[in-house]
């Protein structure tokens, strides 16, 4: 242990801690903008330089180790005019535009400006390079994360967050020098058209609004004032407790019941709880993984439910497709039984009739989720995703007091019982553990295997494997990094039966939306509540769920049955295939959005029907056909989709039409030619009936 003095009072430290530590143990505040708990310390904004007795410069708190007998002063004078200096030089350089900011409240920066009543001394300096201002400050074409660098304070942490000591996925980095430095992506290209995979970890750390999600909480506000739809929200189990973080409340708080409270004072008309599709999700996933461990075929299989990691297998290893389960994750699940299932036709004949959808927003702590709701085969099914964080905003722009809300909410039903099982959906390992549990009872083996599953739990192990008898060894990668890494051979094919895989680290408790926490167990604290919630459940596996019971009986058949493939399942393609285009052109035309569909296509391109429309040639004229000539839009049940024949192969371009027909498409891309970057557009689309 190290002993030494800070602002006079002593401190007892474990070697290897920083000043920074010191502080924090003694209660002393020092202030920080470039730290952030579990990422690499630079010492960039200078914010946390202390006084070391001895030393002749003043230290940073963040990077300097705290060695035996140091004398530490925080608060001098000095130090005091230096930090004023600092904020007031930030001030210079970024926008005063507060009011309008997402992260107003919880912005680092204001905090440190408030707290001290910096005022703004410098000449207006805006951030990035003179030399190159081919570097763009705003970005808003990713569906789940926008970009802001005019807000940018350049402390290093979304680099950090992307790069190795986070993701790996090096999609941001830094540009320039000095006082020009600004994080860019490569060759300056929209995140769209780069490898993000939206997991919105830069998010999480960025301290000021310069990375935030795509903000969609003002959307779903303005439709609940109006009180026009049928409204109706659905949460996921991070949410209901990092939630209490954004109020106050200790790390690891179960709000549950206020959170259901606060959802229904914002106006919503349903309360439904995602887990019941979690629940969903295992029954289907569990039976497809034996229905393939029967077969001897496409193992192991890769869950599914983190969007994640399947914008990362569609980006980088399209040849990984048919590992994945098809399932699709909770949150579409959800969106699907909900606007296409027995509950909307329970809403009135204009809901049944096909003429009318329920309003269907989600809550959930990724960012990913937002890209997740737009995919082609499921968009619509859900209208906005809001993070954690959103909700929080929302909750505050309504003056609701959160933690004074009674904890005795309950979710409505049918779409709102669930099981401990489904509980830990949230948690890394939680998904595999809930698998194992139902495989193992539709294998007859739920009384010979245990019902929890340690080997498979905890937020800070890379990779966590457990044998399980009768089903064979399962493995869990905590964060995308680590499952790049078990890619890198061909081990996994042989070793394994079941791969999960979060994208974030600690799972959705880690999830780009949630709350930004400064404490560095907080992943710990969160977990176990989510654990403590199943330990506590009356029911802990899927099968026990009394409703998706019912729902089988009533709707779905049966796991893997083709009524259940029709609303619970998807498929994959490659970026940039042919294959991915035809699946965003026919989802486009099943919505009837004509702009969006005609966008695909060349200027002169020709789309060939095989039908007595013949031959439509030219974007503007296949717009109108789809506006003019297809029938209008149904909604509800009778909505149908295209479906790919295929549910993975990057190849296979036979599509199931909403009729039954099957068609094989034949595209000829081409690039575009209106100075877009990367852009191809379909210069041919020819349709043949089988």
């Amino acid at each position: 242990m190290i002993e030494l003095t800070i602002n006079g009072r002593p401190v007892e430290l474990s070697e290897g801690a920083t000043l920074l530590d010191a502080a924090r143990k003694a209660g002393i505040h020092v202030p920080t903008l470039c730290h952030y708990p579990g990422l690499p310390s630079h010492s960039v904004c200078r914010m946390c330089l202390v006084e070391v007795e001895g030393e002749k410069k003043p230290q940073p708190a963040c990077t300097t180790l705290a060695k035996q007998g140091d004398v530490v002063e925080t608060d001098s004078e000095s130090l005091r005019a230096f930090r004023r200096s600092n904020g007031e030089w930030l001030l210079a350089r970024h926008p005063n535009d507060c009011m309008r900011c997402e992260v107003n409240g919880t912005c680092r920066l204001q905090r440190l400006v408030a707290e001290n009543q910096w005022e703004e001394h410098w000449e207006e300096v805006p951030p990035g390079s003179r030399d190159h201002p081919e570097h763009v400050s705003s970005d808003h074409t990713s569906p789940s994360i926008w970009r802001d660098l005019s807000k940018c304070i350049e402390c290093g942490l979304c680099a950090e967050a992307c790069g190795e000591a986070g993701q790996q996925q090096y999609v941001i980095g830094f540009a320039e020098r000095g006082d020009e430095r600004l994080p860019v992506t490569v060759f300056d290209a929209p995140l769209s058209e780069t490898n993000c995979i939206s997991c919105g970890q830069c998010t999480l750390v960025c301290p000021v609004g310069a990375l935030i999600e795509a903000p969609h909480w003002h959307d779903v506000l303005n439709v609940l004032d109006s009180r026009k739809r049928v409204s109706v929200v659905q949460v996921a189990p991070a949410t209901r407790i990092a939630i209490s973080e954004e109020f106050g409340m200790k790390p690891g708080t179960v709000s549950t019941g206020r959170l259901i409270n606060a959802l229904r004072a914002l106006g919503f008309d349903y309360v439904f709880d995602t887990n019941f599709t979690a629940d969903l999700t295992i029954m289907e996933e569990g039976s497809e993984l034996l229905a393939r461990l029967e077969a001897g075929t496409r193992l192991p299989l890769f869950t599914s439910c983190c969007p994640g990691w399947v914008n990362w297998i569609e980006l980088n290893r399209p040849d990984l497709l048919a590992h994945l389960s098809t399932t699709k994750s909770p949150q579409q699940m959800h969106g699907a039984m909900t606007k296409r299932g027995n509950f909307a036709r329970s809403l009135g004949p204009e809901f049944s009739d096909g003429k009318a959808e329920p309003y269907v927003v989600s809550v959930m702590p990724c960012t990913a989720k937002k890209d997740e709701a737009r995919r082609p085969g499921m968009s619509g099914d859900v209208d906005h995703v809001l993070t954690t964080r959103e909700l929080a905003r929302m909750i505050r722009s309504r003056d609701i007091a959160f933690g004074a809300l009674d904890e005795d909410g309950s979710f409505d039903n049918p779409l709102g019982e669930s099981t401990g099982a489904a509980q830990i959906f949230g948690a890394s390992g939680g998904v595999m553990e809930a698998m194992v549990r139902t495989a193992a009872h539709l294998k007859g083996l739920e009384d010979q295997i245990p019902l929890e599953w340690q080997q498979l739990r905890g937020v800070h192990d890379a990779v966590k494997t457990a044998s399980i008898p009768g089903v064979g060894t399962v493995a869990v990668c905590n964060g995308i990094a680590a499952a790049q890494r078990m890619l890198e051979s061909d081990d996994w094919r042989t070793e394994f039966v079941a791969i999960e895989v979060m994208a974030c680290s600690g799972g959705c408790l880690g999830g780009g939306g949630e709350p930004k926490s400064m404490d560095p167990d907080v992943l710990k604290k969160r977990s176990k509540a989510i654990y403590d919630m199943d330990a506590r459940a009356p029911r802990r596996r899927s099968y026990e769920n009394t409703d998706v019971r019912k729902l089988y009986e009533t709707q779905l058949h049966k796991p893997n049955s083709a009524a259940a493939h029709h609303l619970l399942h998807t498929h994959y393609s490659g970026r940039g295939s042919k294959r991915s285009m035809l699946m965003r052109f026919l989802d486009y035309v099943d919505r009837r959005e004509a702009g969006e569909a005609a966008s695909l296509f060349h200027p002169d391109g020709i789309w060939s029907t095989a039908s007595p429309f013949g031959d439509i040639q030219g974007a503007e004229n296949i717009e109108s056909f789809i506006r003019t000539q297809l029938p209008p839009r149904e909604y509800a049940a009778r909505y149908l989709r295209h479906q790919m024949a295929s549910a993975a192969d990057n190849e296979d371009l036979t599509v199931v039409t909403p009729d039954g027909q099957r068609c094989r498409f034949t595209l000829e891309l081409c690039p575009a030619n209106d100075g877009r970057r990367s852009s191809t557009l379909i210069k041919t689309l020819q349709r043949q009936v089988l």
